[in-house]
């Protein structure tokens, strides 16, 4: 039975605690959390008695295999390498740090500590990318030479979450100043693996352009002054020399959580659509290409990431998406931010 320690206790906290609860083999043995009320309830939601009101008393404590950190992104490192240090198996919320350094040091003590790392890309969870990924890397499509990859959401256009000029849970994420590093840092990192996974090749080189547009006056709403980045393009070149454009935006109306992948091969094309929730797969290839028809291909259940990472600890042999896989997708990231910094951010 694996032990595992809550670290942090916001809405995510509850989507871990709850997916893991589900997980055969693993247990729920502790929370931390600051503020005691929240900490209490949290404790109450999910039969959790040993709580703790900082990682320095849980590490003390000890009596756990295994963490979610569930911590904002800005304390990712400094929580992560405390429970590395301490030896434990750490199952972490994206981004994994706020940059590739960070990240890469991350990855690099958890290897040598010899200990279980995984990160939650959620969407590696839909199993049209998973078939996807197994077709291409049986040559099903041949060699792949162009990939169109979009994640779209519209809560700057529409209230299916909320207004976003009213709350704080969306505000934050258009400021710079209070840790948000704009739709880049959000659901960039989920956009750039599922690319690149379901493409079967990293991204070697990156041309972007960040923009981050007018939605307030003075790009002000009370505290929060609003210079995060809204969108963004990508162009890319991939290992496999396949040439790439990768979106994401929060103005695509229409679509509130839509991810989509195209890859287009010598021998056929594959196109892969999901929420999040549900996914789709399509393939044209043989026969088709001339005629340019698409067929559904189908696609069996594959374990989520809370289940790998349960799997992982269990068997001693590390799971993915990996530490080092999500330091290499920081990588692009960064590289899409110092572009934008050279380039001179403008707000428009």
């Amino acid at each position: 039975m694996v032990k595992l320690l809550i670290l942090g206790t916001g809405n995510m906290a509850n989507s871990h605690a709850t997916a893991f609860k589900a997980v055969p083999g693993a247990t729920l043995v502790a929370a931390v959390e600051i503020d005691p009320e929240r900490r209490a309830a949290f404790g109450k939601q999910h039969g959790i008695t040993n709580l703790f009101a900082s990682l320095d008393e849980a590490v003390a404590w000890g009596q756990f295999d295994a963490a979610a950190n569930v911590t904002p992104d800005a304390v990712h490192y400094a929580t992560t390498m405390q429970l590395l240090a301490a030896g434990k198996h750490v199952f972490c919320e994206k981004p994994l740090a706020t940059s590739y350094p960070l990240a890469l040091e991350m990855a690099e003590t958890a290897e040598a500590k010899g200990v279980i790392n995984m990160v939650n890309l959620t969407y590696r969870n839909s199993p049209a990318l998973q078939k996807a990924r197994e077709l291409v890397s049986a040559g099903k499509i041949g060699a792949i030479r162009h990939v169109e990859a979009s994640y779209l959401q519209s809560w700057l256009v529409g209230k299916q979450w909320g207004d976003w000029r009213t709350e704080s849970r969306w505000l934050w994420r258009l400021s710079e100043e209070h840790g948000s590093k704009g739709v880049l840092g959000d659901v960039g990192v989920h956009i750039v693996d599922f690319a690149s996974f379901g493409a079967d090749s990293s991204i070697q080189s990156v041309d972007s352009r960040l923009k981050t547009f007018h939605k307030a006056p003075n790009d002000q709403i009370d505290e929060y002054k609003l210079d995060a980045n809204d969108s963004v393009v990508m162009m890319t070149e991939f290992a496999n020399g396949a040439l790439g454009v990768i979106t994401a935006t929060r103005f695509a109306t229409g679509h509130a959580n839509d991810l989509s992948l195209t890859l287009y091969g010598t021998e056929g094309a594959l196109e892969v659509k999901t929420d999040g929730k549900a996914s789709s797969l399509r393939i044209c290839a043989g026969a088709d290409i001339d005629t340019q028809a698409w067929k559904k291909v189908e696609c069996p259940p594959v374990p989520t990431t809370y289940e790998r990472f349960v799997k992982a600890c269990q068997s001693g042999v590390n799971g993915d998406p990996s530490f080092r896989r999500a330091a290499e997708v920081q990588r692009i990231l960064d590289l899409c931010f110092d572009q934008d910094v050279a380039r001179g951010k403008k707000i428009g």
